[in-house]
């Protein structure tokens, strides 16, 4: 079945084993780090179109000398791809992402970071843009955002309003950095998928950077995480039911089954499915394919217009932090990995988070946007507990016992979290201090400080 992705789907069985097939023995484990960037003219302070002369077109061209082949839609190269599974794409409003390939070590993900940093910051100064590290633009409305010509995004931008006020925002204003890590078999990716949800807003906290909006402070520490809030209640949000008795790969495949589709991509074309059902396709009655059944490969696409926090498709998407600096950008896969990948650590968060309440979950989460590491919960606040699942995420980084030439293991990357949780100052409290002192309210220091 997952080798074979234009084979039709049977019923929802199908669906339960394409998903449980992304089950792998501990030593095919991977890790495959994400992250995007603004991208933005040096001269003006504004961000590129597509087909301006320096604009989002012409770097992808300009990237491919480096051993990356195009992806076209139309006419339009709209990706980058490496036999090695890594690619970069476009998301709507131009950021740049780097999708990495599986690689065994934070070792080896960082050096692919630093490698495709190294290459874009080539291609800005030839250009004369730049790259900006931040989860949300700090001083663009959204009127000054150029769409991307990519199909999908036209029918998402179309049927966001409908659904949440901040949608548009989200697709053209937000950068996020994220990790993908594999399970085992079902128990494993239950306790990974539970665990990992309910520490999420400790990472939305350890990484908040988007304090700022139309060139003033937003009131948030992660107005990018707080935008997720408002965007679609049907595909995004905490999960409730990935806590109850009998979650697994059959209950997720339900709630994807609910989420109303966006498109189905066929001879080239996206196709306008939006507010359809799955289930409706599965059964020859979508509305936009009449007696037309889907595939693994459309199932496969629907599983990407889910938005929780941490999302299931063969392996599992932590989805909580903001874009930032080049450090935090190594430092995100190095937390979940410890925490994720060794027993000892999971077995230490499983115990703190196991009786935790969804309502308290969902204050957790509602709040850490505003307040970051200074979240009250239960006794404690967030930094307490930052400080303290670190120390499982460096104990489970030492377990791993992955060494580099210099014989380092992989936890010293998670340093410039350490400090943040000790002293308690976010990414965006660095910000926000620099705006109200040196900056004297200008944001637009912000593509000068925070460039790659």
């Amino acid at each position: 079945m997952a080798d074979n992705k234009y084979q039709p789907i049977t019923g929802i069985d199908d669906l339960v084993a394409y998903i449980a097939s992304g089950s792998k023995p501990r030593d095919k484990w991977r890790i495959g780090t994400e992250h995007e960037k603004f991208v933005f003219d040096q001269q003006t302070l504004k961000p590129l179109g597509y087909f301006a002369p320096n604009g989002i077109g012409e770097i992808l061209k300009a990237l491919e000398p480096f051993g990356w082949e195009p992806v076209r839609e139309g006419e339009n190269t709209i990706a980058l791809i490496k036999p090695d599974g890594s690619s970069i794409t476009l998301e709507p409003g131009g950021q740049l992402e780097l999708s990495g390939a599986p690689l065994e070590t934070i070792h080896q993900t960082c050096r692919e970071t630093t490698q495709h940093i190294d290459q874009v910051k080539g291609v800005a100064k030839a250009l004369k843009v730049g790259f900006l590290g931040m989860g949300y633009l700090p001083t663009w409305t959204m009127d000054d955002i150029e769409w991307m010509p990519k199909g999908r995004y036209k029918i998402m931008r179309s049927y966001m309003p409908k659904r949440g006020s901040l949608g548009l925002e989200m697709m053209g204003a937000t950068c996020t950095v994220q990790v993908n890590l594999d399970f085992s078999d079902e128990a494993r990716m239950v306790k990974m998928f539970r665990t990992s949800l309910a520490l999420q807003p400790i990472a939305t906290a350890l990484w908040a950077n988007s304090p700022l909006r139309h060139g003033k402070k937003n009131g948030f520490l992660s107005f990018r995480s707080h935008i997720w809030t408002d965007t679609d209640p049907d595909r995004a949000g905490m999960l409730p039911f990935v806590f109850e008795d009998g979650f697994g790969f059959a209950r997720y495949v339900d709630y994807l089954l609910n989420v109303p589709m966006y498109f189905v991509y066929r001879d080239g074309k996206y196709i306008d499915a939006s507010g359809q059902s799955f289930r409706d396709f599965m059964a020859g009655k979508l509305p936009a394919l009449p007696g037309e059944r889907p595939t693994i490969k459309d199932w496969d696409d629907h599983m990407t217009v889910a938005f929780p926090e941490v999302r299931l498709k063969r392996f599992l998407e932590m989805r909580g932090a903001d874009g930032g600096h080049w450090s935090n950008l190594c430092a995100l896969p190095a937390f979940w990995t410890g925490l994720m990948y060794d027993d000892d650590a999971l077995d230490a968060i499983h115990t703190l988070t196991r009786d935790w309440t969804v309502p308290e979950m969902a204050k957790l989460r509602a709040d850490v946007p505003v307040s970051a590491l200074k979240t009250k919960f239960r006794n404690r606040t967030v930094q307490d507990i930052a400080v303290e699942v670190l120390g499982y995420a460096s104990m489970g980084l030492r377990n791993r016992a992955k060494l580099d030439g210099s014989g380092q293991d992989e936890s010293s990357f998670l340093n410039p979290l350490i400090n943040i949780a000790r002293t308690g100052i976010t990414p965006a409290d660095a910000v926000l201090a620099l705006y109200d002192g040196e900056w004297q309210g200008d944001a637009n220091r912000a593509f000068t400080e925070f460039a790659y």
